[in-house]
């Protein structure tokens, strides 16, 4: 337990970081179109290439890349100024945002040189934007039991099944898929591999799914006999349990699992700021403040492991769980003051805004990982099971 409390200890930024800081703060305010809060709470769900490309231009798509693959070769606490401030602005960060935070780390770390030189150029540039195929609709939170398979075959593997709650996947051009390339589904975390799967190829069938709050962010994506070259599979055969782990460390320890609801609670101060109420919420802003603090603390640690070469998973898994709280804990508390008071008019803008963050934010616990599976991770790092 010890061992995994003290990665906790106070961390900060390395002063370095404050001049880039400065100069994406300048970016955001040159390019960033003015958006009312409601659009700007989409921030990490918001889907504009023509933004994805911009970031790209000044090189701060795939960051932590090496510049011999296009990347701008900065370590992952430049990456957490970069996210920190994109998502504090709004900034519509979808595209890019799952290849730079996860699929081109994946192929570098583990891909061929092969799919570096190819795939890895197309991230930094946002010419490639990347889905993950992990969940399934018969499989549930247990990852480990998918059933989507990969067959030998002349020329490569053959891919059948199917994926679901995949994100942006409508809009992507590749995913990176978990599926049984060995076994079956009771061997478990044996036999499991991952794929680049190019979503235009022959048999792929893409389905959006439309959300409570009317956007289609998720998909739910079928393999009917796809051809996949033998290149296509990351790093040995059977060893997609081990990757996906090294890829969850990325996904989960981010300012992405503290920042979600962080426009709505922004928008929420200023419209205090004009209301001669504002003192009666003082202590709430207070509450909000500290814990921010302390997540935001609890990451930067998490990613400083990063940046040392560690796969800090329940670290990472701890840092989520607790964000997730926070993000949810915001509309809700929001949506509660302005009940306190029924007569009283409401900002349009704050209206709806807050309405979008309470339809959307049931998911914070589901993405990245379910609540109940990152509490086991947390129980079994910390020796209680």
């Amino acid at each position: 337990m010890n061992n995994l409390l003290s990665a906790f200890r106070l961390a900060t930024l390395p002063a370095g970081t404050n001049p880039f800081r400065a100069e994406v703060k300048a970016f955001l305010q040159s390019s960033l179109e003015s958006m009312p809060a409601d659009i700007r709470a989409r921030s990490w769900m918001g889907f504009n290439a023509a933004f994805s490309r911009k970031l790209a231009a000044r090189g701060w798509v795939g960051v932590t890349l090496p510049a011999q693959y296009g990347g701008a070769s900065l370590d992952a606490f430049s990456r957490f100024v970069l996210v920190e401030e994109l998502l504090a602005a709004g900034a519509p960060v979808s595209a890019h945002w799952i290849a730079d935070r996860q699929s081109g780390p994946l192929i570098l770390k583990f891909g061929s040189e092969a799919q570096r030189q190819f795939y890895l150029p197309k991230i930094c540039s946002a010419e490639a934007f990347f889905c993950i195929g992990m969940s399934e609709p018969n499989a549930g939170s247990d990852l480990a039991s998918v059933g989507t398979r990969a067959s030998r075959c002349e020329g490569g593997w053959r891919l059948n099944g199917r994926k679901i709650w995949t994100t942006n996947a409508h809009h992507c051009h590749y995913m990176i898929a978990l599926v049984r390339s060995s076994g079956e589904p009771q061997d478990r975390q044996k036999g499991l591999s991952q794929f680049i799967v190019d979503l235009a190829l022959p048999g792929v069938t893409v389905r959006p799914i439309r959300d409570l709050a009317g956007d289609a962010h998720f998909s739910e994506v079928f393999f009917d006999n796809v051809l996949l070259a033998d290149d296509a599979l990351i790093g040995n055969e059977g060893s997609g349990w081990a990757q996906v782990n090294a890829e969850l460390a990325f996904e989960r320890s981010g300012p992405e699992r503290v920042y979600s609801s962080i426009v709505l609670l922004e928008h929420w101060i200023t419209c205090l700021r004009r209301s001669p109420d504002a003192s009666a919420h003082a202590a709430t802003i207070g509450r909000f403040a500290t814990h921010l603090a302390t997540l935001r603390n609890m990451s930067i640690a998490v990613t400083a492991k990063l940046v040392n070469g560690e796969s800090p998973l329940v670290e990472a898994a701890l840092v989520k769980d607790i964000g997730t709280e926070f993000e949810q804990s915001i509309p809700a508390v929001i949506e509660a003051a302005i009940a306190m008071d029924p007569d009283a008019p409401v900002d349009a803008e704050l209206y709806r805004a807050v309405a979008y963050v309470s339809q959307v934010a049931p998911t914070y616990s589901l993405r990245g990982g379910t609540r109940e599976i990152l509490r086991g991770m947390i129980a079994r790092g910390l020796g209680l099971r």
